[in-house]
C-alpha cells in the first residue's frame, strides 16, 4: 500500500516542499531513496524504536520511503515523524485518513517524544505558499510557525498524540498568536541604557551620528575605556524594528536553531559579539551544511567585533564584500544561495599590543615599530569600508564619580528616528536604499552637494590625509546624516569639519 504526506527541506533561508512517500510490499528490506543525508538514514532506527515502544512494529517486508524531489538534497532529524506516520498508514497498522492535508515535521525520540526543529517560520511560509494550510509541528515550535497568518499549526509533543489527533480522536485547537500584540510589547524594552554611561560625551555624539545614518564604526583605545559598554548600548539608539524587518531576521535565527519556546519573535534588533577565533564560515555563512554566519544573524543589527586585530586575518578579508554588497553569496559546485547581511559593523581595538600607546597617564611599553606592526593586522581596503574612526580615552575620575544621570537612550532614539525618517523621505523613488550609509556614488552626488567653502575644506583633508575615493565617499555620507541630525536640508563646512574628524586612523603618522 502506498501513503503520502508533506514535509519541508530548508536551504538558506527559505524552504522547499517535500513529497515524502512510502510504499510497504513483498519483500523483506528498507530503502530510504531521494538523496537523503547520513542522519536522514539514520531515522529509521529512531522511527523503529519510536513505534515499537509505542505498540506498533516497523514492518518486516518491503519499505520504500522516496523523499521528491530526488534531486533536492534533504538533511537533518526532522523528517522523522512524518515518515513513522507514512509507514503506519502504507502497512495498515492505522487508519490515518487526510494525512496528505498537512505539512509534518518532528524528531523523534526513542519513547515517542517529539524534539523541535530548525526552520519552522520558512517551512510555515514554504506550506502557506503552497497552498497547504494545516501544519503539525513539535509543540515548541507551533508560535514560531503560528506568526505566518492564514495556516493551522497544531503543536504536537508526542507520537501517540499526533495519531489520535489525525484520526480525529482528540480536538485540538490551532495555536494562535498576537504578531502586532507580541511585537508591540516587548520592542523597546532594554537591560541596559546610555544613561549608565559616564563621560565619553564625545564618542556618545558618533554612536549617534552612526545609529542615525546606519554607518559603520571603529573605536581605537586603551583597556577599561568603555569601548565594549558602548557597543552594547547601541542597539538601544537604533530605530525600533518595523514588523517586516522583526519577520525577516527571525526567519533567518529559526534557520539558525536560535529560536525555542515562547521566544519565538525577534523584537529587537540583534546584537553579535562573535570570539576572535570564530572560523571564515562562522563569520560569514557557509559549511557542508549551509548555515547563516553572524553577519547574517546580524542582519538589521550590530555585530561587534571586539578586539579586531587578533580576528583571523582571512576571517575578517571575507567580509569585505558583504559590507559593500548587504548579502552574502555561497557557492559550490552543486549549489548556490543567498544570506542577507545588511548590518553594522562596529569594532574596537587597542592601540597597540600593550595597550596604552598615546594614553594620558600611562607609559606605552611596546618596541619600535610594534605599535604599526599591530595596526597593520587590520588590511587597509577593510578599514576603508569603515565609515567613522573614533579614539577613546580614559574617563576621568570626576566624571566618573558625578551623580547626575546621563542622557537616556530614549532621547537618543528620537532624534535618531527623527533623522531616518528624513532619509526615509529621501530615498523613495530608491526603494532598496533606507539610510544614508546604503547610497551609492551616484546617490552621494545626488544627495551630498557641498557649498565652495565645505569643498575647499574636504580637499585639504584628502590632500593632507591621503585619502581614498571611498573615503571621499563615507566623508560626504557621514556629513549627510550629520545634517540630517541637525535638520539641515543642505551639508555646511562644519558638518564636513565633523565628519573629517571621525577618521582618525587615517591621520598621517598616527602611530608613529
Amino acid at each position: 500500500m502506498l501513503a503520502k504526506t508533506y514535509g519541508c527541506a530548508v536551504f538558506g533561508v527559505s524552504a522547499n516542499l517535500i513529497t515524502i512517500e512510502t510504499h510497504v510490499g513483498q519483500g523483506s528490506k528498507c530503502y530510504l531513496v531521494g538523496l537523503p543525508d547520513s542522519t536522514i538514514k539514520e531515522s529509521i532506527q529512531r522511527v523503529e524504536s519510536a513505534l515499537k515502544n509505542n505498540g506498533f512494529f516497523f514492518p518486516r517486508r518491503k519499505v520504500i520511503i522516496n523523499l521528491a524531489p530526488a534531486d533536492i538534497r534533504k538533511e537533518g532529524s526532522a523528517y522523522d515523524l512524518p515518515i513513522a506516520l507514512s509507514i503506519l498508514e502504507a502497512s495498515e497498522q492505522v487508519e490515518l485518513k487526510g494525512l496528505e492535508d498537512y505539512v509534518i515535521m518532528g524528531e523523534l525520540a526513542l519513547d515517542g517524544t517529539i524534539r523541535p526543529i530548525k526552520g519552522a517560520l520558512p517551512i510555515a511560509l514554504e506550506a502557506k505558499s503552497r497552498g497547504i494550510s494545516k501544519l503539525i509541528l513539535p509543540e515548541e515550535n507551533a508560535i514560531e510557525a503560528a506568526m505566518v497568518e492564514g495556516i493551522e499549526v497544531f503543536g504536537l509533543s508526542h507520537l501517540r498524540e499526533t495519531i489520535q489527533f489525525i484520526r480525529g480522536k482528540i480536538a485540538l485547537e490551532p495555536t494562535q498568536v498576537n504578531v502586532h500584540a507580541l511585537f508591540n510589547q516587548t520592542h523597546d524594552q532594554f537591560d541596559v541604557d546610555f544613561s549608565q554611561v559616564q563621560g565619553q560625551e564625545s564618542v556618545k555624539r558618533a554612536f549617534e551620528i552612526a545609529a542615525a545614518g546606519g554607518h559603520n564604526l571603529i573605536m581605537i583605545g586603551p583597556p577599561g575605556a568603555g569601548k565594549t559598554m558602548l557597543a552594547k548600548r547601541l542597539p538601544t539608539i537604533l530605530p525600533p524594528f518595523s514588523l517586516t524587518e522583526a519577520l525577516e531576521v527571525t526567519k533567518i535565527h529559526s534557520v539558525a536553531g536560535k529560536l525555542m519556546g515562547k521566544h519565538s519573535l525577534l523584537t529587537h534588533r540583534p546584537f553579535r559579539c562573535p570570539h576572535h577565533t570564530i572560523s571564515n564560515a562562522a563569520l560569514v555563512g557557509g559549511g557542508s551544511f549551509p548555515q547563516p554566519g553572524e553577519i547574517s544573524l546580524a542582519h538589521h543589527g550590530v555585530l561587534f567585533l571586539d578586539e579586531l586585530p587578533e580576528f583571523n586575518r582571512n576571517a575578517l578579508e571575507v567580509m569585505r564584500q558583504p559590507l559593500e554588497d548587504r548579502k552574502v553569496f555561497i557557492s559550490r559546485a552543486k549549489w548556490s544561495l543567498e544570506f542577507p547581511a545588511n548590518f553594522m559593523l562596529v569594532a574596537s581595538m587597542n592601540p597597540c599590543p600593550c595597550g596604552y600607546y598615546n594614553h594620558p597617564n600611562k607609559d606605552c611599553v611596546c618596541g619600535p615599530g610594534q605599535v604599526q606592526r599591530y595596526l597593520n593586522r587590520i588590511s587597509g581596503p577593510l578599514l576603508d569600508r569603515i565609515d567613522m574612526h573614533i579614539e577613546i580615552v580614559p574617563v576621568h575620575f570626576e566624571e566618573m564619580s558625578k551623580e547626575r544621570a546621563a542622557e537616556s537612550s530614549e532621547h537618543v532614539r528620537k532624534r535618531v528616528i527623527d533623522a531616518r525618517i528624513i532619509q526615509q523621505n529621501r530615498f523613495i523613488p530608491y526603494p532598496k536604499i533606507h539610510s544614508n550609509a546604503m547610497m551609492s556614488s551616484q546617490q552621494v552626488n545626488e544627495f551630498c552637494h557641498l557649498d565652495e567653502p565645505s569643498q575647499q575644506l574636504l580637499s585639504v583633508a584628502m590632500d593632507k590625509l591621503q585619502l581614498s575615493a571611498r573615503a571621499y565617499d563615507k566623508i560626504r555620507k557621514v556629513a549627510r546624516t550629520i545634517a540630517d541630525l541637525a535638520k539641515s536640508e543642505n551639508i555646511f563646512s562644519e558638518h564636513i569639519a565633523e565628519a573629517i574628524t571621525y577618521r582618525n586612523l587615517d591621520r598621517e603618522n598616527w602611530a608613529g
